[in-house]
């Protein structure tokens, strides 16, 4: 009687079934990483300056780039709670947070609005640089100080 070979058999399904799990674990590690990595803008770009006025006009241009690009994700009212904020991976930043905005500099939401990030597309090649600005200018009315009537 010829010994039988079931253990070898076993022996190849299970690697073949532990290497499938590593590639899927390492794949799933590789994008979680990814998406929870900072988004931080480098240092170049925190030093730039909005030559762009946040005069009446530039905040009311924003604005319109604003509702037709961002508020989907970020909210009409800028508080990240748009209509799509639900299907992201992230939450989208509430620009009302006027401690949290204190902490980026216009070139940093520049670069960012510039650049993106996932899920976030990138507006570089979608959006004029005098629109970058000018969606900067409208961001920052969302937490800036009311006046009393």
């Amino acid at each position: 009687m010829a010994p039988s070979d079931p253990p070898k058999a076993k022996n190849k399904s299970l690697l073949i079934g532990v290497s499938v799990l590593f590639v899927a674990v390492a794949a799933g590690g590789g994008v979680a990483i990814y998406l929870l990595r900072d988004w931080s803008a480098p240092a170049k770009a925190r030093k730039l300056q909005n030559p762009v006025p946040a005069t009446d006009e530039s905040i009311a241009a924003g604005k319109m780039v604003y509702t037709h690009r961002c508020a989907s994700c970020h909210g009409e009212k800028g508080d990240g709670k748009g209509e799509k904020a639900g299907e992201l991976s992230v939450d989208p930043t509430n620009f009302t947070d006027a401690h949290e905005m204190s902490l980026s500099t216009d070139g940093e939401l520049f670069w960012k609005i510039s650049e993106g990030h996932r899920p976030m597309p990138r507006f570089k090649d979608k959006l004029s640089e005098n629109e970058r600005w000018e969606l900067v200018n409208y961001i920052r009315a969302f937490s800036a100080p009311r006046e009393n009537p």
